[in-house]
């Protein structure tokens, strides 16, 4: 029998109690991170920073704020991956947000806010194209969509997005906040934006 072994023959209740305190460790690291991430994803949590404020205002009586069916959208359903790992990921990255808000102010005013909507928003269009427009499919279901309750026009526009591989943001910017001065999401990264490079 090995020192190491006979050791911890001798001390087994020093061993079970290590073992039980990782445990009960883990645990509440695991508790309180999924508290934190939970918290961070309420609304109330998004727009209490004041570079919110004024942007939640725009959102406010849109399509995914107030509807016939009472289903609301709210800032994380648009913002953040669902799925844990880049749900955790997106977390991160988000903590740019307090440091341009609190510590480099530089879009703590809706007129420094307005002057970098172009900027925020083509970032946020990229990472939606690049990601087939995952945030709008987690709610909005293709193969769910009833095409016969859509109008005319929709069909007709929903067929020749398919056709050309266009994913939902390419189209449908600007529903739940203004909309940039400049070209959309679909010339500046779409397909024909991208084999132009």
């Amino acid at each position: 029998m090995s020192g190491t072994l006979k050791k911890l023959r001798e001390h087994w209740k020093l061993v079970i109690g290590g073992l039980f305190g990782l445990f009960v460790f883990s645990v509440a690291v695991g508790v309180s991170g999924a508290y934190v991430l939970a918290y961070t994803s309420t609304e109330e949590f998004c727009v209490g920073c004041h570079e919110m404020s004024y942007n939640f205002a725009e959102y406010k009586g849109t399509i995914h704020d107030t509807n016939r069916t009472g289903v609301r959208a709210i800032c994380t359903n648009c913002h953040v991956p669902h799925e844990p790992g880049p749900l955790v990921l997106a977390k991160i990255k988000a903590s740019k947000d307090v440091f341009y808000t609190y510590i480099s102010p530089s879009i703590n005013t809706p007129e420094k806010f307005e002057a970098k909507r172009a900027t925020m928003a083509h970032r946020v269009w990229k990472d939606m194209i690049e990601s087939d427009s995952h945030q709008c499919r987690s709610c909005h279901r293709a193969d769910k969509m009833s095409v016969d309750l859509q109008s005319a026009k929709a069909q007709v526009r929903h067929a020749k997005g398919k056709a050309e591989g266009k994913t939902c943001i390419e189209c449908h910017f600007g529903i739940a906040h203004k909309e940039p001065d400049g070209p959309g999401p679909s010339e500046l990264f779409g397909k024909a934006a991208a084999m132009s490079n």
